[in-house]
Parts: structure tokens; C-alpha cells; sequence
């Protein structure tokens, strides 16, 4: 492990690539997270018998022969008839909105990675991939273990990613270093495709690190660690230092700068963030029984109006683009936005693209006793056509708990506090000084 006297700042560069699509994003999490929508729209949940395992988070790899749930979607005939059909990558969002440079091997391939706080793999395009993959699919690094003096292949081991039939990747696994920020992991396991969906061969990234944590890792026959907690167990880094942090920008179109610096940083806290809010950190526990970084948020407020979630918890996730909340809280949101409505074509709420920030309403959520706000500009998500915009917050369906995704976390400076087992957010100083309609 290198010494603690190297870290650096990880800095986030946006993908250019990436085409915001509000029903295409909803679609990827229903299929990431396996929740049933409660509200009308083209795409629903079925069951099907398959000798895969069941899809969405909280299904582990492997299984006999067994009912789970497809996503699946409505579509008409030229009959008129109402048939459905298996959800393809062309109804998904394709890529990630942010990606960060990883360096793996001796000497160091640099790989542009998804940091996903909602999974707990290290996957990587592989040159195990088939040259029919690799040869059609341009602009990616792939990983050549052959190059790397220090890699070394882990026999027996496998892992699958599945959130979907339309959405899987899989593979072999071994070891190497891994740099991040500065930090140099050795021994490492990293999992090396062999095999990739039409969803992940379409994305523009390399692979994606994890950042929840490893009880949800899906490599078999035994879960490996992630790169956090190897760093947590290899460095000398103090208990108060065990943690990475996210500071995550916004953007209005794919041409527009990135308003601020935004970064990742590994054992230890950026202090001008800190400053900058003029706040203290807000800590709150973190229930990782499930794998993920789920704390407690019991309410959320609309312009000082408090919505009551007794119980209600949240997980922080960098992979989700939205904010997934209850129904009640969508409801109360988008009341307050002047024409405002539900489309059940587009399965999502929208809003029409002239609203102005002063018509826009001051939403909050709870991060344990402290609220946050979600900058106003982040409400609206993405062009919905015909004068509307698709909103950044959503319905979770059947989920029983929020999904606090980049809607949420582009508000504030997130400090995923590993070795003390809690969740620590300011409000960035964005959420009052750039407030702006959303984008057209």
C-alpha cells in the first residue's frame, strides 16, 4: 500500500457520450433495483421460469431452476391488440453520466470506471472478451492481464452481474494492484469480462468499481473484498480516515463546463469542500446489513412543509442518476410545480421546461435529524419534449426505502464513512447560489 503522504484527489470527468433520457434512466432502475412500479406506464414486472437467478440487488448469483421477475414492456400491434415483450438495451439508459481513471497492473493500464456506491464489484472490459465484442465496440481500454508482471488468475472463481436478461456481464477473476487517488491496493481481485450484455457493450466506460459493501459481491464461490475495505486492511490509515468522499457536479447539456470541480477522494475529507458550506458534517449511522449505504431518512420537506416517513429509510447510490422516493413525497413535489402531471407514457412526472426557479418549490430530505436540499436546477432532469421536462425525482414503486441517487447527491458533499459505519453530508454551497430553470 502506498503511503498515506500520495493521496490525491480522483477527478470525475463527465462522458460526453452520455444522452440524458428520463424514461430510459427509470427503466435502468427498475431493473437495477427490481421494484414493481405502483405507477401506470408501458413497463411492468412479470414473472418467468429460468435457470439464472432472479434479477435486481438483492439476488445473489446462482440458484436451480426457479420464478423471477422481467421487466417487461406494453406495446400495441397493428391489430390493436396489447401484447409485451422482454425489455431490450434500446429502452435503457446505456451509459453513465460520470466516470474516474483506475489504474490497474504493473505496468499500469489506466481504465475509465463508473464509481457505483450501489454494487460491490470491480469489473473491467477484458481482452477474455470475444474479438466480436471488442472489435465493434470502439473507444474502450481493455485490460490485458498478459501485460501486467503482477496479475496472477484466481482459480475457480466467477462472477455474474445480472440486472435483467437484456443486462449481464461475467467472467474470471484474479489479482493485481490497483491505484486510486493514490493509493496502490495490492492483490487486488479484479474481475475480468468474458462475456457482455448488448446494455454493457453499448456503454462508454471501461468497467465499474463498487463502493457498497462486499457482503453483496458477486463472485463465487466466495464473495471477494472490495478495494475499500482491502484499503481499510492494508494501510496504516487512521479509524477516522477510513472512508472515501463524492463531490459530484452538475451539468445542463453535454456542451456546458462542469460548475466546479468535482472529485472523488479516498482516506481522507477535502476540508474547502467542508469550509465552503460553512457547515459541519452531519453524520448519521449506516445500516449495512443489505450491502449498501442505507440510513435512517424519516422525512423530507416541500417549501417548509414537512412530509412524514416514520421509519422510512435511504440508500445513497452514485450509479443511480435519479432520486427513487414514495409516492406521497412525488405527489407533494410536483403539486407544487405549476403544471406539473404524470405521464404515463414516459412512466414518469414532468414539468413544463419554462418553469422558473422561482416557481420551482425547495425540496428537502433527511440525512438522519438533518434536512438537505436538492439544487433547484437538478429537479428537472432531462428534455421530455413538447415543452416538458422530465423530473429528477421519481416514484420508487414497491421499494419500502428512498433511493438518494445523483439528484440528491449533486446537493451536497457525501462522505462514505466506512470505518466508523456512517453516511456524512454538507450542503454544497451550489444549492443557493446557481439556482436556474431547468433545462429546456
Amino acid at each position: 500500500m502506498a503511503g498515506l503522504k500520495g493521496l490525491q484527489k480522483i477527478h470525475v470527468t463527465r462522458n460526453k457520450n452520455y444522452q440524458k433520457s428520463g424514461i430510459k434512466s427509470y427503466v435502468w432502475l427498475l431493473n437495477k433495483w427490481g421494484f414493481e412500479p405502483t405507477k401506470p406506464g408501458p413497463y411492468y414486472q412479470t414473472h418467468k421460469i429460468t435457470q439464472t437467478h432472479a434479477h435486481g440487488h438483492f439476488h445473489k448469483f446462482g440458484g436451480k431452476a426457479h420464478s423471477h421477475r422481467v421487466l417487461v414492456k406494453k406495446a400495441t400491434s397493428s391489430d390493436g391488440s396489447s401484447q409485451a415483450g422482454e425489455v431490450g438495451a434500446d429502452d435503457q439508459q446505456n451509459d453513465s453520466m460520470y466516470l474516474c481513471p483506475v489504474s490497474i497492473g504493473t505496468p499500469a493500464q489506466t481504465l475509465m470506471l463508473d464509481f457505483d456506491t450501489g454494487s460491490a464489484d470491480l469489473w473491467v472490459w477484458s481482452t477474455d472478451l470475444p474479438s466480436s465484442t471488442t472489435s465493434q465496440s470502439t473507444g474502450h481500454v481493455i485490460f490485458d492481464p498478459s501485460k501486467s508482471s503482477t496479475f496472477k488468475t484466481s482459480t475457480g472463481e466467477k462472477w455474474k452481474i445480472s440486472y435483467g436478461d437484456s443486462s449481464s456481464a461475467s467472467g474470471i477473476v484474479g489479482t493485481d494492484n490497483v491505484t486510486i487517488g493514490g493509493l496502490t491496493i495490492k492483490n487486488q481481485a479484479v474481475e475480468l469480462a468474458k462475456d457482455l450484455s448488448t446494455q454493457f457493450q453499448q456503454s462508454t466506460g471501461d468497467g465499474l468499481l463498487g463502493l457498497a459493501f462486499g457482503t453483496i459481491n458477486t463472485v463465487t464461490p466466495k464473495a471477494v473484498a472490495t478495494p475499500v475495505e482491502n484499503m481499510i486492511t492494508e494501510a496504516d490509515i487512521p479509524k477516522s480516515l477510513e472512508l472515501f468522499t463524492a463531490y459530484l457536479g452538475s451539468w445542463r447539456d453535454a456542451n456546458e463546463p462542469d460548475k466546479g470541480e468535482s472529485f472523488y477522494t479516498f482516506g481522507y475529507i477535502d476540508e474547502d469542500a467542508v469550509k465552503a458550506s460553512g457547515q459541519q458534517i452531519a453524520y448519521t449511522p449506516v445500516d449495512s446489513s443489505q450491502g449498501f449505504w442505507q440510513f435512517s431518512s424519516t422525512s423530507a420537506t416541500v417549501n417548509g412543509q414537512t412530509i412524514d416517513q416514520s421509519d422510512n429509510t435511504a440508500i445513497a447510490d452514485t450509479g443511480t442518476t435519479l432520486a427513487l422516493v414514495s409516492d406521497a413525497t412525488c405527489e407533494a413535489i410536483y403539486n407544487a410545480i405549476p403544471g406539473a402531471t404524470y405521464d404515463q407514457t414516459q412512466q414518469g412526472y414532468i414539468f413544463p421546461s419554462s418553469t422558473t426557479a422561482d416557481q420551482l418549490p425547495i425540496v428537502t430530505f433527511a440525512v438522519g435529524d438533518t434536512q438537505f436540499a436538492v439544487q433547484k436546477e437538478d429537479l428537472g432532469f432531462a428534455d421530455a419534449g413538447n415543452g416538458m421536462v422530465y423530473g429528477g425525482i421519481q416514484s420508487r414503486g414497491t421499494m419500502t426505502f428512498d433511493i438518494l441517487g445523483d439528484t440528491f447527491l449533486k446537493g451536497i458533499y457525501a462522505i462514505f464513512d466506512q470505518g466508523n459505519s456512517q453516511f456524512g453530508a454538507v450542503q454544497r454551497v451550489e444549492t443557493e447560489q446557481n439556482v436556474s430553470a431547468p433545462p429546456s
